[in-house]
């Protein structure tokens, strides 16, 4: 199916909403029927079947529609958030006394999930070391059922080989799963290279617009109908109608947002690694980047965001190169029109936690859609208090 397709006409049976160009909002709780019969065949594909919104409805079931298609999914299922799109994901794959093997550095709730959550049902993991396949391997055990990946990671932007990964999950009988918000569909289709189950924070790039919380699972119609009838319905993470309107509306310029994200962080980070005050730049498709050979292979671009690491051993002058800059916003997430910037200093001295283990001058940028060239100007002015 063509993606213009996909985006703009998948899903959307205009005759039966009086031909409108956008889909209507059903804001309905509840769909009555004629008869028992109808009820009862209804009931018997509850999926498939537009009953009550916990479940499905109609709005939600375009948005449904269009996102498997982008992932070359059979289905698709879309949450309220993205980090109960991952919960969800990795609730379906357990049992208790179950193993998990998981990337380090995976997303923060994907962490908390995995080591405070789970462990209370008997469930454990082991984190690896995503670019080392034989690290990968040899933590799989008996009692391993799934394979945690992401790739890139949103804060040091490190690749997992996907079909390698697939590959060694397949040998030993367990199911891969990716969060994938990184490179969206338009960049990378990880159940192209075997992966099993694909994840988003749809939050970001698929929505695009920072007005909407949603969260997606991709993957075959087994997998998802089996997630459907327990954790979906039984935990009822969904995602209101009104949402799932505004992902539609945000979907029909993810191609072209995604190619500006990409074009305006190529031209950003080749001027920050040609910069004396940067010590590193954490970019896939740069080609200075050691996995720049494997971002080429299993990707289509890399979007917005990638992360430097500044020339310098003081905390005080990472926080002095962030208050110079004027035109990023401070903020988590990504994904929207709107530049971002997150210094990891942040996460440093916080009263009643941890610090991160992650480095204090390592910086992470999410370019949206301003002009390149500004965005250039600003990083110039702030790099003179290094």
């Amino acid at each position: 199916m063509h993606l213009s397709d996909i985006l703009f006409h998948h899903g959307e049976n205009r005759e039966e909403y009086y031909n409108s160009v956008s889909p209507p909002i059903i804001q309905s709780s509840n769909f009555v029927f004629d008869n028992l019969d109808d009820f009862r065949k209804a009931l018997g594909d509850e999926m498939d079947s537009i009953i009550y919104t916990r479940g499905n409805n109609p709005t939600v079931a375009i948005l449904r529609k269009k996102l498997a298609a982008l992932e070359k999914a059979e289905d698709c299922l879309v949450f309220g958030s993205g980090a109960s799109a991952n919960a969800m994901a990795i609730l379906s794959q357990v049992h208790q006394g179950a193993h998990i093997v998981c990337v380090n550095n995976a997303y923060s709730w994907t962490f908390k999930m995995l080591t405070e959550y789970l462990p209370k049902f008997g469930v454990t993991h082991t984190f690896v070391d995503g670019t080392n396949l034989e690290e990968i391997e040899a933590a799989i055990q008996p009692n391993t059922t799934l394979l945690f990946l992401e790739s890139p990671t949103s804060a040091v932007l490190e690749l997992q080989d996907l079909k390698a990964c697939a590959a060694i999950a397949k040998k030993h009988g367990i199911v891969t799963a990716i969060d994938n918000s990184y490179a969206s569909p338009i960049f990378q289709r990880p159940i192209e290279h075997g992966i099993d189950i694909v994840i988003h924070s749809g939050t970001k790039y698929l929505n695009g617009h920072s007005d909407v919380i949603v969260g997606v699972v991709c993957s075959s119609k087994e997998i998802i109908k089996k997630m459907f009838y327990a954790e979906f319905m039984t935990l009822g993470a969904i995602i209101s109608p009104n949402d799932a309107m505004l992902v539609i509306r945000g979907l029909r310029t993810l191609e072209l947002r995604m190619k500006r994200c990409h074009e305006s962080a190529m031209k950003i980070t080749s001027f920050l690694e040609n910069h004396p005050k940067i010590q590193k730049v954490n970019y896939p498709f740069s080609p200075n980047s050691p996995q720049y050979d494997l971002a080429k292979k299993q990707m289509d671009g890399a979007g917005g965001l990638f992360s430097i690491h500044l020339k310098t051993d003081s905390i005080e002058k990472v926080e002095a190169f962030f208050h110079r800059l004027k035109k990023f916003s401070l903020a988590v997430s990504w994904g929207g029109h709107e530049s971002l910037v997150l210094p990891f200093c942040t996460f440093y001295n916080i009263p009643g936690k941890e610090d991160t283990t992650l480095p204090f001058n390592l910086v992470r940028f999410y370019i949206g859609l301003e002009d390149p060239d500004w965005l250039i100007e600003d990083l110039e002015q702030a790099l003179e208090i290094i």
